[in-house]
């Protein structure tokens, strides 16, 4: 592979580019390999669907970014994609780029306590069910952790940031739910 280049042109990539590019030197590399990946490890902070990855790893090959060839198992057909040239220095250009990042979160549990002043009587179980799910994502988490550790740094980096993201949730959680329990939530 070529060496980065700062000075170039930078490609546009969408954010599911940039989750296919940075997938492939983990060696994901069918569209497959990478959802399946995304389900185990980004899906906490940024998920991709299959209906996103297929048509990018298609448009990236339109671009030059990546090269697909058959690859069939069995019957099925199935294509291997291996970033080119350009998709490694489009991806190091992303990853070197001073550009403000996105920061999106979607939680349904934060989507009900926000309307639930329609509900108020149901709010401290929306919270317990956050909680819930949060206890679940943390023993997850940390599950993964001991494997996680022997592994690349950015990734042990993301989980460590993400375990103290969930506890912070519970603490948060459980500090809510007593004030709610009291009336004081507003406290």
């Amino acid at each position: 592979m070529s060496p980065f280049d700062p000075n170039a042109s930078p490609v546009e990539l969408s954010a599911t580019g940039r989750v296919v590019l940075g997938l492939i030197p983990f060696g994901k590399r069918t569209g497959y390999d990478i959802k399946t990946f995304v389900d185990r490890t980004t899906r906490y902070f940024w998920a991709a669907s299959y209906g996103q990855i297929y048509p990018e790893l298609k448009r990236l090959e339109e671009q030059g970014l990546v090269r697909g060839r058959p690859e069939p198992s069995g019957e099925r057909a199935r294509t291997v994609y291996e970033l080119t040239e350009a998709g490694e220095a489009a991806l190091k250009a992303w990853l070197a780029s001073d550009d403000e990042q996105l920061y999106e979160l979607r939680d349904e549990g934060m989507l009900k306590l926000f309307f639930s002043d329609s509900l108020p009587e149901q709010r401290i179980e929306i919270v317990r069910a956050i909680r819930t799910r949060e206890e679940r994502a943390l023993a997850h988490l940390r599950s993964i952790e001991p494997h996680a550790s022997k592994g690349p740094a950015g990734s042990y980096l993301t989980l460590q940031m993400g375990i103290g993201l969930t506890e912070w949730t519970i603490e948060w959680c459980e500090a809510t739910e007593r004030r709610l329990a009291t009336g004081t939530e507003k406290e």
